[in-house]
């Protein structure tokens, strides 16, 4: 060989070796991590701001100028349905004209296959999650969140030419750091971005200490940037002090864990229900959208504790007022909240599902402790939000710490028991189609497709 032609070939060798994918080391997983978990700090505190913004627009400002338009024969709280209704026009409009963003099923598809979420999709969730969410929808912005910041990762991955493994990190990162922003739980908050892709247990186990290291940063950032405090936000002082823990409680914490799964399933059942009612037009997006509206409206003009996605509405609807509800009150709160989820995303609504899901369970738990007021209502509401987010999400060990630092509590232990009790119980039974084991990675790099016994479960996409 001559040495021109020695040349050529070292040129080639090298000029591939520049474009093959980099594998990140260790420390420098964590950099780009605390990076990651920045960028969503600040992408999360921004959107905080538009959607507390358009909310006081639409809910306070709005209300009061436009309700004193209203002819005397109209009463005031026909607005509500009537701005429901209309936002679920403007989100018609965006699933129109933008595209359909992925839903939470699609995100957790794209992650196990190719370890990365399309910021293509970004403009388009933003914008629809944002009329979804001031429409008074039920459903919140943790899936939006996860799709800005699960993208910013995967973008900084495509920037820097990572592997799939390196980009499937940093896209865990992204949505870890979404997620330690709107709970509020740097530690809990990444572990359910790592949980809820699998049916079975948390199986992407090298992306742990990268994505709580970015949800640290971005947890840090959304406190500072907003002003909210840190630590619980629900205040369950007012049902008196907890009695000291023992077996008994143990044995309730079983219980109310089989009744929370038995309400996930009820939900899923509804879910499911109305999926096939609306197949005939379910690629009629505008429609669609505009039915879903209407049904969200007067489900909140006979239960007006049901509107919005309930991260609040847990303090101020339920608990700070429960003494003036009955328990069949609140078993028919929980029913119609299932029922208004479901219009939500049947609508083509964009958004999470936890909190309303959360309100569910606290609606049932509060249901519980009048009927056998030997349960303290603190224990009957938590165990049943676990219990109930559980068999829908499969996410029984952040759900857990979640909603004990969002308590403020000690009885760790006891939503533990009702956590996997639900998840026991309903492995088999589920709501996202693409929750799937972890399989090895084939040459391509990208995962085999889920296999039929693994795809048996209904999707969450409308």
């Amino acid at each position: 060989m001559t040495l021109a032609s020695t040349d050529i070939v070292s040129s080639d060798t090298a000029s591939s070796d520049s474009s093959a994918p980099t594998e990140l080391t260790y420390f420098r997983t964590l950099l780009y991590a605390a990076i990651v978990g920045t960028a969503g700090g600040v992408v999360a505190t921004l959107y905080y701001f538009v959607l507390e913004q358009l909310l006081e627009l639409v809910w306070e400002t709005g209300r009061e100028s436009i309700v004193a338009f209203f002819p005397a024969w109209l009463p005031h709280w026909h607005y509500t349905w009537i701005v429901a209704t209309v936002g679920g026009f403007g989100v018609g409009l965006c699933l129109y004209f933008l595209g359909l963003p992925g839903e939470m099923a699609v995100v957790i598809d794209r992650v196990h296959d190719a370890g990365r979420l399309e910021p293509e999709q970004t403009p388009g969730m933003i914008a629809t999650s944002l009329v979804s969410i001031t429409a008074g929808g039920s459903l919140g912005p943790e899936a939006p969140l996860v799709q800005i910041n699960g993208s910013v990762g995967s973008w900084i991955s495509e920037k820097l030419k990572l592997t799939v493994e390196s980009t499937r990190i940093m896209t865990f990162c992204g949505m870890g750091a979404a997620l330690a922003a709107f709970f509020g739980d740097p530690i809990g908050g990444p572990l359910f971005a790592l949980e809820i892709p699998h049916r079975r247990g948390l199986e992407y186990y090298e992306a742990i200490i990268p994505a709580m290291v970015a949800g640290i940063c971005s947890f840090s950032i959304f406190r500072l940037g907003t002003g909210l405090s840190v630590g619980g936000i629900y205040n369950f002082n007012r049902f008196g002090e907890l009695p000291t823990l023992s077996w008994v409680h143990l044995l309730e914490g079983a219980g109310l864990g089989l009744l929370g799964a038995g309400a996930g399933v009820l939900f899923i059942g509804i879910f499911r229900a109305m999926k096939w009612m609306i197949q005939k037009i379910e690629h009629r997006h505008i429609l669609l959208a505009v039915i879903g509206g209407l049904g969200i409206g007067w489900i909140a003009v006979l239960y007006p504790a049901t509107l919005f996605f309930s991260e609040q509405q847990i303090e101020t609807r339920l608990l700070a007022q429960s003494a003036s509800y009955g328990m069949v009150m609140l078993l028919g709160i929980c029913l119609a909240k299932m029922v208004a989820i479901c219009c939500t995303i049947h609508g083509g609504f964009r958004g999470g599902f936890i909190f309303p899901l959360f309100f569910t369970g606290a609606s049932l738990g509060l249901a519980v402790s009048m009927g056998i007021p030997s349960v303290h209502p603190t224990i009957a509401v938590l165990c049943c939000m676990a219990a109930i987010n559980v068999a829908i999400t499969k996410t029984p060990v952040s759900t857990t710490i979640i909603l004990t630092v969002l308590s403020d509590t000690a009885i760790l232990p006891i939503i533990a028991i009702a956590s996997f009790t639900s998840f026991l119980l309903t492995s088999n039974i589920g709501l996202l189609k693409t929750q799937r084991g972890r399989k090895i990675e084939n040459i391509s790099g990208l995962s085999p497709r889920p296999t039929e016994s693994e795809s048996d479960l209904q999707t969450a996409t409308a």
